[in-house]
This record gives C-alpha cells, sequence and structure tokens, in this order.
C-alpha cells in the first residue's frame, strides 16, 4: 500500500466525491418530492392513478438499474430527448430511488390509524388540514428508517454512473487504475470515502429519527 501515492490522488478523489454527492443530492431531493406525490397517488383511492403508479413502482423495482441508466442516456435520444451526462445520471437515480420512496412512504401512509382520522374528524379539520398537519407528518416519521436506507443506496448507487462517462468518485479512481495501474490504493481509497459518506448519513438519519420519536417517548 503506497500512502503517499494515495495523499497525492486525494484532490483528484476530492473532486470525484464532489460530483457524486451533487448528483446524489440531486437525485435525493427529487425522488423524495416523487416519492410523497406517488404514495399520495397510490393511496388515493383512484383506481387508475393507483394502478399506474403500482406498474411504475413494479417496473422499476424489477428491473436492471444499470439497464435503466443506459436506457435513459443512449434510449432517450433516439426519441429526441437528448440529455447531459449530469442529467441522465441524476434522472436515472431519482427514478429508481423514488419507486423505493413511493413504497416507504405508502407504508407510512397505512401506519396512521383509523383513530387518527376519526380524531381529525370530531374537531372538524378540514381534509387538507387533516393530510398536511397530521396525516404526513406521522407518515414521513414511520417511513424513515426505510427512506434513509434508500438515500443511503442512492449514494452508493451513483458509482453505476461511471459507465455513462460521469466524472463522479468511481469514474477517478477506475480512470488512474488504467493509467498507473494502483488498484489496491485506488480501490481501498473510494471504499473508505463511501463508509465514510454512509456513516454520516446514517448518524444524521438516526439523529432525526431520535428527534422525531422524542414526543412519543414513554407511550
Amino acid at each position: 500500500m503506497d500512502w503517499v501515492y494515495i495523499y497525492k490522488a486525494l484532490p483528484d478523489l476530492m473532486n470525484g466525491l464532489g460530483m457524486t454527492l451533487l448528483v446524489s443530492g440531486v437525485a435525493i431531493c427529487l425522488s423524495l418530492l416523487l416519492g410523497v406525490v406517488g404514495a399520495a397517488l397510490r393511496t388515493s383511492g383512484i383506481r387508475p392513478l393507483e394502478l399506474l403508479v403500482t406498474g411504475y413502482v413494479e417496473f422499476i423495482r424489477g428491473t436492471p438499474y444499470l439497464v435503466q441508466i443506459f436506457f435513459i442516456f443512449y434510449g432517450l435520444p433516439s426519441i429526441g430527448l437528448k440529455l447531459s451526462i449530469f442529467w441522465s445520471g441524476a434522472l436515472a437515480l431519482t427514478i429508481w430511488a423514488s419507486a423505493f420512496h413511493i413504497e416507504s412512504f405508502r407504508a407510512g401512509l397505512a401506519a396512521v390509524g383509523q383513530g387518527i382520522r376519526d380524531a381529525s374528524a370530531s374537531l372538524s379539520l378540514k381534509r387538507w388540514q387533516h393530510a398536511w398537519f397530521i396525516v404526513l407528518p406521522l407518515a414521513l416519521r414511520a417511513a424513515l428508517p426505510s427512506a434513509m436506507n434508500t438515500i443511503v443506496a442512492t449514494v452508493k448507487n451513483s458509482a453505476y454512473l461511471q459507465a455513462i462517462g460521469l466524472v463522479e468518485l468511481t469514474f477517478v479512481a477506475v480512470d488512474r487504475i488504467a493509467y498507473e495501474f494502483r488498484t489496491v490504493e485506488m480501490f481501498a481509497s473510494i471504499c473508505v470515502i463511501y463508509l465514510l459518506c454512509v456513516f454520516i448519513l446514517s448518524g444524521l438519519g438516526h439523529r432525526l429519527e431520535r428527534r422525531l420519536n422524542r414526543p412519543f417517548a414513554g407511550r
């Protein structure tokens, strides 16, 4: 293990990490939004919308992620929709993660029992007030552990985007290996970097979970 080589490679790796965090951050924000909207549609009671969202979830979860990336990057231009490498990657990550978030938030919505709905009705809350102030916070709290798993997986799955040429962390490592043949140093380095990112995200998730559970402690 050549520690001097790793030290000299750190600036390039940090540039790659910056791209990894950027594309992952965009995908996480968009997929969370789509997850909430999709879960609401899937539990709306409107049969065509429920079937549409269910089909979307099953298709995305049932097909290889790498195939989805290639379809977006190479397939969409054939129908006149050409995206940059960055936005192709961000879109692929968003579509993949949103399918899992929809299931997480659907389960969260299902966790809000009939008693909560009856209590809202007894207080004469309007439907939007019940949904926004009662159902959504409780559903997000229940869905948080599963959603955090998907968020962590989104960051890790960004490594697949090196297949379409996005200069993220894994691309930088593979590129340097191709020219300098420092396989152990490069892969060991990015493994440690990914682990640190996962530990930080997991820690933030646990702190948020404890904070949301604080009002329910002892009940």
